[in-house]
């Protein structure tokens, strides 16, 4: 049936209406590659780190910044501009350490440490941006070519000692390959207890962090009906960011309104096959099928947005399907009767043995509205393997508790959460085993403890 036009002076709500709907899909599509951004400007900004720099986070204030850290091992990364710097020069030890490059929508470029073609025994690698030469004179180093200019290169020790782990991060070089012949040192920068923040930014800065990014990054062919959609709203390459008063109310919304999806995408999520275990409360973390964030007929949007909101990187590691190697995420956004993990409740899980963890396994827990650890009084956010003084049941379980004050049975077994705040848990296993793949192993929710 045919529908009489809008009247001409209902057009303008017609088309405000538009561009919020495209600016909140664009909010989604966007995700990782301004969460990159706004990391990187933290790094730059606030740490003073170069292009020859790694920065080095250690403590749980370090990594109070950082979306889902694990709070077990240390991390040491930085962000690189390609165009700005050419092709970049890795130098990585050898031993035990896990880590890659990846770009800025967060598409693994390449595995490097125990993961990577070097399983582990060191080796030089080149990182070349689009368009870019691979130089005639490194032959016998690796070359990663990377799918976009800008890049993440990453990794984290994984030796229990924390000082072998040091001395390990304290032998990694990057530099640029026009420095080589004659290389900066490469400094170790710490956060230093200064206050940051990787998260995304909100409201009308978010639009400025992606702004900026579009400048030096390539055109992706699957991007260009979404970079298309940005156009509409200002944001475009070789073009100042001048939104009106008009597209600045419009923005400012659709940034409101795209993460409260955002957060409906990530904690309540809807994908096939996202349980784990039918009868329990765990979620897949990572519904992302690959690194290529490809499905077998459509790019994975709503599962790349998904993903990082709640989390940073992605690496074949981190969906593991070898028994003993690589990693296993799983996600409790919900106590056992489905509702929301609340702050000022306290809560218990059984972690039944053995666990399935060829190295070690944590539980570790996130404030839901930064998605970083629990910035706790006790400044401790996980629980696992590793820490020795860890209470085990008689039969080998692990009873781990959560609340906002220590439990009658002490501090031990305990991870404080703070009320007012909703928060969620990761479980981690490190090397999972064939167990956790076959599903025998399976654990228990988080359930309410009756006050």
């Amino acid at each position: 049936m045919t529908t009489a036009l809008p009247p001409r002076d209902a057009l303008p709500e017609v088309f405000d209406e538009l561009d919020h709907q495209l600016g909140c899909l664009l909010y989604l599509w966007a995700l990782p590659i301004v969460s990159y951004a706004q990391w990187r400007d933290q790094h730059e900004r606030v740490f003073g780190a170069t292009d020859h720099d790694l920065v080095h986070y250690v403590t749980y204030r370090d990594r109070l910044g950082l979306i889902t850290a694990n709070a077990t091992t240390p991390y040491i990364l930085n962000f690189f501009d390609l165009s700005r710097t050419g092709p970049l020069v890795i130098e990585l030890p050898p031993g035990p350490t896990a880590g890659g490059v990846s770009d800025f929508w967060q598409r693994e470029v390449g595995a490097l440490g125990e993961m990577g073609p070097d399983g582990g025994r060191g080796g030089t690698t080149l990182v070349v941006g689009p368009g870019q030469a691979v130089p005639d004179h490194a032959p016998d180093w690796s070359v990663l070519r990377s799918s976009g200019m800008n890049v993440m290169f990453g990794f984290r020790t994984l030796d229990p000692d924390p000082d072998a782990g040091l001395a390990l991060a304290q032998q990694v070089r990057v530099h640029p390959f026009s420095q080589h012949d004659d290389p900066p040192e490469t400094r170790l920068v710490s956060p230093d207890g200064r206050p940051w923040s990787g998260d995304q930014p909100s409201g009308l800065a978010y639009w400025a962090r992606l702004h900026e990014v579009v400048q030096t990054e390539v055109v992706d062919e699957r991007d260009r009906f979404f970079l298309a959609m940005l156009r509409q709203l200002g944001i475009e390459p070789g073009r100042p960011f001048t939104p009106d008063a008009r597209l600045q109310a419009i923005l400012g919304r659709a940034a409101e309104v795209g993460e409260r999806m955002a957060q409906a995408n990530t904690f309540a999520k809807r994908f096939p096959d996202a349980r784990y275990w039918p009868d329990r409360a765990w979620d897949s973390a990572v519904v992302l099928s690959n690194s290529a964030q490809r499905g077998p007929w459509y790019d994975e949007l709503l599962e790349r947005a998904s993903w990082f909101y709640e989390a940073v990187s992605f690496s074949s590691a981190m969906k593991s399907t070898t028994p003993g190697k690589g990693q296993a995420y799983l996600g409790a956004y919900t106590d056992a009767d489905g509702d929301w993990l609340e702050g000022g409740r306290a809560y218990t899980l059984t972690v039944p043995a053995p666990v399935p963890a060829a190295l070690f396994w944590s539980v570790t827990v996130y404030d839901t509205v930064t998605r970083c650890l629990v910035d706790n009084e006790q400044q401790r956010g996980d629980r696992g393997s590793r820490d020795t003084d860890l209470r085990t049941e008689e039969d080998g379980s692990v009873v781990l508790e959560f609340g906002p004050t220590p439990p009658a049975s002490g501090v031990t077994n305990w991870i404080q959460t703070i009320p007012g705040q909703q928060w969620f848990s990761y479980l981690r296993l490190y090397g999972p085993l064939q167990p956790y793949f076959d599903r025998s192993w399976v654990i228990g929710d988080i359930e309410k403890v009756d006050a």
